[in-house]
């Protein structure tokens, strides 16, 4: 079927592709991506395709389709996908394009441009930009939302690594390289979430169409909540993905390195670990004196509101981590790692408290859960800079003048109130 003829007056139309269903938003990578819808959506008819290694639920579907012209939903196979990738690595590309390779997606993009005049198409991070040389969309303005420098942190974790693991590592950090160099011919604009990832990418891809849109935290819904223990409570919480490895690698090294220090110090403390899909190394630390795994909770706002104060400390982070923005949101004392505070304007000491070694972790933890009113000074300074750096409606402001994109006034109608948006407040979040 040929494209429609253009039509004056008619809506943008604008094809996003995602890796994984943004909704609910309950994760880092979701968390951004349906943001992003939203934001696009307000300005134009979005045509949302993203790929599913399960059925999505019906009212993830319903809900989608209230914001969406269209929604498409492509299966990935959980065995197929990592022989995919096993493939695409012999033979001279990125795992990451393996695991993310959908024969049934790229259907739906070709049915889709056959049948629409699309103005723009908004790619989400790396591992979907393979499906920007179809055919249909030669002649369609892209942008790139990078989201993150994907190949360092597959550089950071082969420098963490030895053996096959380090060789492996590296060699999907330099192929993911050579394909974000590739960026700039396949693109309008590239953006990144931070200042520092985007002046990262700069060093080894000079070019002028990168630009930086940050990351926001839902204000009204991680606030400051009165929680009777909070003043006299010795408990720190720990929320992110219990499978992913960058989260799991920094809390087994807070467990074995900074934790047995603080409870010989502080006998009564305890070590509370939110998150969904608890690995075997996870439900391992739980066996730890002191520490306790909650595991995927309905609601995390209990756990951080329960908290003395959170801790995040993570060796290998990229981008903006939104555990650290939902816990300055909550009012809560901070400890974290200079890495995961790097795409942050945060100040040590005022707005958190930064540790890098364990002597610097055990002092700064022990100290704030023996005065709750320095937590207090914290954690309101903390929740100041959020509400003046980090307001999704300001942060996202940028995309709507980026190069490739139409003229984008919001005009359309806000579709979700903020209660439809139940799954942002789960323990599922890997960033």
């Amino acid at each position: 079927m040929l494209r429609e003829p253009q039509l004056q007056n008619r809506p943008n139309r604008i094809l996003y592709l995602v890796h994984r269903v943004p909704y609910p938003p309950n994760r880092g990578d979701r968390i951004r991506s349906f943001r992003l819808l939203e934001f696009l959506a307000a300005r134009a008819e979005v045509y949302l395709a993203f790929l599913s290694e399960g059925p999505p639920l019906p009212e993830t579907m319903r809900t989608l389709g209230t914001i969406c012209t269209r929604v498409a939903a492509a299966p990935l196979g959980r065995r197929a996908r990592w022989l995919r990738a096993a493939w695409t690595l012999a033979t001279g590309h990125t795992a990451t394009e393996g695991l993310f390779h959908s024969q049934t997606l790229r259907r739906v993009i070709r049915s889709w441009t056959q049948q629409i005049r699309f103005d723009a198409v908004v790619v989400f991070c790396s591992s979907m930009v393979q499906y920007l040389n179809d055919p249909g969309l030669t002649d369609v303005p892209a942008i790139v939302d990078l989201v993150d420098v994907d190949s360092q942190k597959w550089l950071d974790y082969a420098g963490q690594s030895r053996g096959m693991k380090r060789l492996l590592y590296r060699l999907e950090g330099c192929r993911l390289r050579r394909l974000e160099c590739a960026l700039p011919k396949l693109a309008k604009a590239i953006t990144l979430v931070s200042r520092s990832e985007a002046d990262l990418y700069r060093q080894f891809c000079p070019a002028d169409c990168i630009h930086t849109v940050a990351n926001g935290v839902d204000l009204d819904h991680f606030c400051p909540v009165e929680s009777p223990t909070s003043e006299t409570s010795q408990q720190c919480v720990f929320v992110g993905a219990l499978d992913y490895r960058a989260n799991v690698d920094g809390i087994r090294w807070f467990a074995e390195h900074v934790w047995p220090e603080i409870l010989r110090r502080l006998p009564h403390a305890t070590f509370v670990l939110v998150g969904s899909n608890p690995s075997a190394a996870a439900r391992q630390m739980a066996e730890l004196p002191g520490v306790r795994l909650a595991g995927e909770v309905p609601d995390v706002r209990p756990y951080l509101a329960d908290a003395a104060l959170a801790v995040i400390p993570l060796r290998v982070a990229r981008g903006i981590q939104n555990k650290v923005l939902e816990a300055l949101a909550m009012g809560k004392a901070v400890v974290a790692t200079p890495q995961a505070l790097e795409g942050l304007g945060v100040e040590p000491d005022v707005h958190v408290c930064q540790a890098s070694s364990p002597e610097q972790w055990i002092e700064a933890t022990t100290r704030l859960l023996g005065d709750s009113e320095l937590r207090n000074q914290l954690g309101q300074q903390g929740r100041e800079y959020v509400e003046e750096h980090h307001r999704w409606e300001t942060q996202l402001k940028p995309f709507a003048s980026l190069p490739g994109l139409p003229a984008m006034d919001e005009h359309r109608p806000s579709f979700l109130a903020p209660e439809r948006i139940t799954g942002a407040v789960s323990s599922r979040d890997n960033a």
